[in-house]
């Protein structure tokens, strides 16, 4: 036995103390061993010389990041615990429109915590997203039928900027040109009109704030935005003011709550012509301020202007019901310019999770669940009036405004010290909100803090009045469809999820490479703490000295991130990268006006540029002028200069991404950015692809002024199926005095406006990205994107003597991602970068992007988390599409019936009695061996697009459609 044991720890002499399970080497992709081999391919010793000749050696960073060393897994988790520990979970009555809800737990495993949920990208490769958008359009059904509304979305980002959208929305269909006035009652939400004060400023705006029921219509007034029920809790009947609005043509706006209109008349039926709000108190958690869907539902008549993705019911190839993303004529990437939104993501994890809650719970559950919470407040307020307390409206639904014969500010102090979050609205008065997650004891506890009395609630249940007025009780059904009414018990839920998460390709089936959207290992370590009731249980208007765990969190984040970027300062408020892009746009707008120089609006847009870009000038009032690409597709700099020039005395900026759109380091970017600067500008840089940049350049180093970035794509925050997203700005330092801010927690930021609803934005995800860096560290982030660089590299090395690569840098090497160039393919065979797209299905992978940023070309980006092997399945089976593309060239395959034309392949088509195709079966299903051992199959046939866009049906049938 010793002589075995002396043998075995010999092997180990060299270091016995060597970590056994770093992070890093789990997170990347390729082994050394692989490193070495594709190295020997690209003909290059070391990662060193690959950076060396991919990098502009203007712009490399010198010297090392300064962070700390990886932490382990378990390490990293003991510091998160830590951090929450520090956290206090009171018993919360804030409302405001967030609050406590009860995630059923089947949910919270089997999609919140599951990778087959939130690690799939946007679904606009529907043939393999068939259960996300029959969870979204459960949730447009929900929407539809709780507001009774004709057309809803499939999400937005919060509450607040849902109403901005609305008033967008407003201003920009109203038949009254010359309007300019925005009406907001004086009870809606202060974080809403907050972020309307944003939004409006840059669009001409002008917000009229007042009590909608003495308020006075008139020619300059285009659109109004009512809170149902109010922030106070009042419910009010708002008939009357609707048909004053409609008679002055001007739109109105209800902001609603979805458990409230279980009970209350839908804001549909009163006449509303749009309803928003927010669909958080479904199930999911307050999470200090998000992320959480929000909804917009509308009339038919704007089916083309709601902002967001439309889920619609076409049909495949084979006449079969199929689901897609309807009207996508209306994204942003496409319209540019003449957006009228900048939205491209939506909360689609946060959805699927609130319409699950919904369909567990059915129409009559969340009646029930309604009934409960209304009755809750009712006999607050009932306990309240018996002990002489004065209650301020009769008519309300959860929330319940009183005064007492003392300070507010006392009566807040008093509570927190029982462990009691309650809402001072003035010096005199205060609110309490009710919801699913209290009790009749937390009614007596409550009770005891603000009377001194002990009451039991027992005694006033049974006489408090109902504080619904009979004019508003709903009357009508909703939820009628049959998905909403036979799934109650776990069993039959989670076979029902199962079904749907089965229809979908994520990352847990095989590489999702898809150029600029970094789709990486989102890890299990980085994503536990999310559920952490320490993180999620939080209120985001909370007393900060609850949240200094939290806080702490926060603070490291932006600071590790301002060290990445190179930046001053950094606020993580935007809650996607879109919101990134338009809080970057009002920072510079406000630096401009500081100055005096308030004339400087001009934007100058490359034209490779995201689509976002120009629209987010736009909503930030500039106005665009496009910069020429030159013939390698990089700026050219003769026409950024002359267009500088010509605009130098309204120069407000330039957006520019870097490393660029088309997949290359611009030599010039020094000189880019000098140029701007000459001239009066300042220089914003579109972070999508900082994947290619981290531990190697520091954009605050290198010229940019502010650059947002993707915390949903370099730092690890799963895109779960189109949505959550974070996309923090750094900026350099003078500019930290125009960050943004927020007026209901003064130390989120700069002294500007808020550009999200939540001080922190979508706050409860960020622990995801800290779990990153906190484990891979200076060194181990580093080598990441060193890796990134090198498998997009691999990639199009293989891949080169097949496909054309359209962009290189002048060494002959790409950046993170590589454009294939199908064009000429499609000339000498008729065959598009859609039916390769469609074609890849087969073979088990999502498609890169599609015909952007140049038509007919694909966008690979295959991301350090990424192994060799994964890699070359990959790159085999786009060399197999090559040669099936060659044999329709040489005519041995038909060019309109074939593997590529009749892409993807079912598994009902593959195996019906009838197969009347010019090729097998099995080629049709396995056109590779390896194909059979991990089969992933379409769930429909090749989608009809036009078909449902003429045709447009966004909800799910009703119960009689299945009798």
């Amino acid at each position: 036995m010793s002589e075995i044991s002396s043998e075995f720890f010999s092997e180990f002499s060299w270091n016995a103390l060597e970590r056994h399970d770093d992070f890093v080497h789990r997170h990347i992709g390729p082994a050394d061993s692989d490193v070495r081999v594709m190295l020997s391919e690209l003909k290059l010793k070391s990662l060193d010389e690959l950076v060396d000749r991919t990098i502009p050696a203007s712009i490399r960073l010198k010297g090392k990041l300064n962070l700390h060393e990886p932490r382990r897994e378990f390490e990293m988790l003991a510091m998160a615990r830590e951090r929450a520990s520090q956290n206090k979970v009171f018993k919360n009555f804030l409302g405001l429109g967030y609050y406590g809800t009860i995630t059923p737990p089947v949910i919270l495993r089997n999609v919140f915590e599951n990778p087959g949920w939130y690690s799939a990208y946007t679904p606009y490769q529907a043939e393999i997203a068939q259960g996300r958008l029959e969870a979204l359009l459960n949730f447009q059904t929900m929407i539809m039928d709780l507001t009774a509304m004709p057309i809803a979305n499939a999400s937005l980002l919060d509450e607040g900027t849902a109403a901005a959208e609305a008033m967008a929305m407003s201003f920009n269909d109203s038949k009254k040109k010359t309007a300019s006035v925005y009406f907001v009652s004086n009870d809606v939400h202060p974080q809403t009109l907050e972020v309307l004060r944003t939004r409006a400023l840059p669009l001409g705006i002008e917000l009229a704030v007042g009590d909608a029921q003495k308020f006075e219509f008139d020619d300059r007034v285009f659109g109004a935005l009512v809170q149902y029920p109010g922030s106070s809790g009042k419910v009010e009947d708002y008939r009357n003011f609707i048909e004053k609005a409609h008679s002055a043509k001007t739109f109105v706006t209800f902001a609603a709550d979805l458990l409230a209109l279980t009970l209350l008349t839908p804001p549909g039926e009163l006449g509303a012509d749009i309803v928003i709000g927010s669909s958080q108190r479904l199930g999911v958690p307050m999470g200090f301020g998000g992320p959480h869907a929000a909804y917009m539902s509308t009339r038919e008549e704007f089916k083309r202007s709601i902002p967001g993705r439309i889920v619609g019911v076409s049909v495949d190839s084979q006449n079969r019901p199929a689901l897609r993303l309807a009207l996508q004529t209306r994204e942003q990437h496409i319209r540019r310019e003449k957006a009228t939104s900048n939205i491209c993501t939506a909360q689609v994890l946060l959805a699927v999770m609130a319409v699950m809650y919904g369909t567990y719970h059915g129409p009559q559950g969340l009646r029930r669940i309604a009934m409960r919470t209304h009755r809750l407040a009712s006999t607050f307020a009932e306990g309240l009036r018996q002990a002489g307390v004065s209650i301020r409206a009769q008519n309300f639904f959860d929330t319940v405004e009183f005064s007492l014969n003392e300070t507010a500010d006392a009566v807040v102090s008093r509570a927190a010290q029982a462990g009691i979050n309650i809402r001072k609205v003035n010096d005199k008065t205060l609110s309490a909100a009710f919801d699913e997650t209290h009790s009749p004891e937390d009614i007596e506890a409550l009770w005891k803090v603000l009377t001194g009395k002990t009451l039991s609630f027992t005694q006033f249940v049974q006489s408090a009045p109902d504080a619904i007025p009979s004019a508003l009780r709903r009357t009508s059904k909703f939820m009628t469809a049959k998905v909403f009414n036979i799934y109650h018990s776990e069993t039959e839920m989670m076979r029902y999820m199962q079904r749907l998460q089965d229809k979908d390709l994520s990352l847990v089936h095989s590489m999702i490479p898809l150029g600029s959207c970094t789709m990486k290992l989102n890890s299990t370590a980085e994503m536990i703490p999310v559920t952490w009731p320490e993180f999620g249980g939080l209120h985001p208007f909370a007393p900060l000295d609850q949240a200094q765990g939290f806080l702490k969190l926060i603070r490291e984040l932006e600071t590790w991130l301002a060290e990445l970027t190179g930046f001053a300062a950094v606020s993580v408020q935007p809650n996607s990268g879109a919101q990134g892009e338009y809080a970057g746009l009002l920072t510079i707008r406000a630096y401009h006006e500081s100055r005096s120089q308030a004339h400087r609006t001009v934007c100058l847009i490359p034209a490779s540029a995201h689509g976002t870009n120009p629209a987010s000038a736009v909503m930030a009032g500039m106005k665009v002028v496009v910069v020429a690409s030159d013939s390698n597709g990089n700026v050219d700099i003769e026409d950024l200069r002359k267009k500088a020039s010509e605009h130098s005395t309204n120069l407000s900026s330039l957006m520019i991404t870097y490393p660029s759109t088309h997949g290359v380091f611009e030599e010039g970017i020094r000189e880019i950015c000098e140029i701007i600067h000459q001239n009066g500008g300042q220089v914003y840089m579109d972070g999508a692809n900082f994947n290619a940049l981290v531990g190697l350049a520091k954009p605050g180093e290198f010229g940019p002024d502010v650059c947002h970035l993707n915390l949903h794509k370099t730092f690890c925050i799963p895109h779960g199926g189109g949505g959550p997203g974070v996309g923090p700005i750094g900026v350099r330092e003078h500019l930290k005095p125009y960050l943004p801010g927020h007026s209901l927690a003064r130390e989120a930021g700069g002294a500007t406006t808020a550009v999200s609803a939540a001080p922190w934005g979508s706050a409860s995800i960020l622990p995801i990205s800290w779990a990153y860096i906190a484990m891979m560290g200076g060194s181990g982030l580093t080598k990441a994107t060193q890796v990134a660089i090198l498998n997009a590299n691999y990639i199009a090395f293989r891949l080169s003597t097949h496909y054309p690569i359209l962009y290189k840098g002048k060494n002959g090497l790409v950046a993170h991602e590589c454009i294939l160039d199908l064009r000429q393919l499609t000339a000498t065979s008729g065959v598009s970068v859609e039916d390769v797209a469609k074609r890849l299905m087969d073979y088990g992978f999502h498609a890169p992007t599609m015909s952007w940023p140049v038509t007919g070309t694909l966008m690979v980006e295959p991301t350090e988390s990424e192994s060799k092997a994964e890699l070359d399945r990959f790159c085999d089976a786009m060399i197999s599409i090559r040669e099936e593309i060659r044999a329709i060239e040489n005519g041995k395959m038909n060019n309109e019936i074939n593997p590529l034309k009749m892409a993807p392949h079912t598994f009902v088509d593959t195996l019906a009695d009838k197969w009347d195709r010019p090729y097998t079966r099995e080629q049709a299903a396995f056109p590779l061996p390896w194909v059979r051992e991990r089969k992933f199959w379409p769930a429909v046939a090749r989608i009809n697009n036009p078909h449902g866009d003429k045709n447009l049906i966004c909800s799910c049938a009703p119960l009689e459609a299945y009798s």
